[in-house]
């Protein structure tokens, strides 16, 4: 074999073919990358391949668990448009993911790519080709997260959200447990919450909230001798306002989140703790393509 994996992967990045597809052209090429090139153009896959240069910064974010509550996922897949991401063929391609992602467990994107989808004998990778010439649209596996334990999830607006939380609990045999978990997931649908307590919140963060709180204090004629008081108040409310055992709980305001599910805990007669969480937003820190319509039509007619 004259090339390696990362000749494969140069090759998949270069056309956005499937790894299998590149692995065998690179064969048949005895390693030359350009002739590699012309055996995918030649096989059909260009079409897929120039569909890989284009953003893809729809899809969905897509949460699920076992039947028994006792693993989970959320995953990122992406497409092209919203439209697509209505197809019921695009929404069972990614149900499809994240079985594959809870049966297998692969350590990232690359490991799922070479698993065999659930209900299948085709790699996911393989599915993925297919799907982005049936369907017509570039199509992206970005991101996934697999927790185990007790797990609830909450896909919000029919994909634009989709969260994972897990728990240590042992009430998670408990219908009461699962609603409570999902109204812990709502909220932090709903605040874009980042972290679950004080101590995940990063130092470089809160050092760089203080210089900020700080400048504002003192801009607003607050002596500069009692500023680092004030500041230190302000940081409380932004451990309040960031971390989710401190929020105030969306649907009782009187109770912070860690009280509510302790006071599920307690009327069920056992304990839940908020072990961590995973909230993911189609298309967050991605650069969507804006096009200039104007530029287009412009360039068409040669004015």
């Amino acid at each position: 074999m004259n090339f390696t994996a990362q000749d494969v992967k140069a090759l998949r990045e270069k056309t956005g073919c499937g790894m299998m597809d590149c692995k065998k052209a690179l064969v048949e090429a005895d390693g030359d990358m350009d002739k590699a090139v012309d055996i995918l153009r030649e096989q059909g896959l260009a079409k897929v391949a120039k569909k890989a240069s284009r953003v893809a910064a729809e899809g969905v974010a897509f949460a699920t668990t076992s039947d028994d509550n006792k693993t989970g996922v959320v995953v990122e897949v992406n497409a092209e448009t919203d439209f697509v991401a209505k197809n019921a063929d695009f929404m069972s391609f990614v149900e499809t993911v994240a079985k594959t992602i809870l049966e297998n467990n692969p350590a990232d994107v690359d490991a799922l790519m070479a698993c065999t989808a659930a209900g299948t004998d085709m790699t996911v990778d393989a599915l993925l080709t297919e799907k982005i010439q049936v369907i017509g649209e570039n199509i992206k596996i970005r991101r996934f997260q697999r927790y185990e334990g007790a797990c609830v999830s909450y896909v919000h607006a029919g994909g634009k959200i989709g969260v994972l939380v897990n728990f240590d609990t042992d009430l998670a045999d408990k219908a009461e447990f699962v609603t409570a978990g999902k109204d812990v997931a709502m909220q932090i649908a709903a605040l874009g919450t980042q972290y679950l307590n004080r101590d995940d919140v990063p130092a470089d963060v809160i050092e760089h909230e203080k210089e900020i709180m700080k400048a504002e204090v003192i801009n607003s004629g607050k002596p500069e001798a009692i500023a680092d008081k004030i500041v230190m108040g302000k940081i409380n409310k932004y451990y309040k306002e960031n971390c989710l055992v401190d929020q105030e709980f969306v649907k009782d305001n009187k109770q912070t989140v860690k009280q509510y599910v302790d006071s599920v805990a307690k009327s069920l007669g056992g304990t839940i703790t908020i072990k961590e969480f995973v909230r993911f937003e189609k298309g967050e820190g991605i650069e969507k393509r804006q096009d200039d319509f104007a530029a287009e039509v412009a360039s068409m007619t040669g004015k």
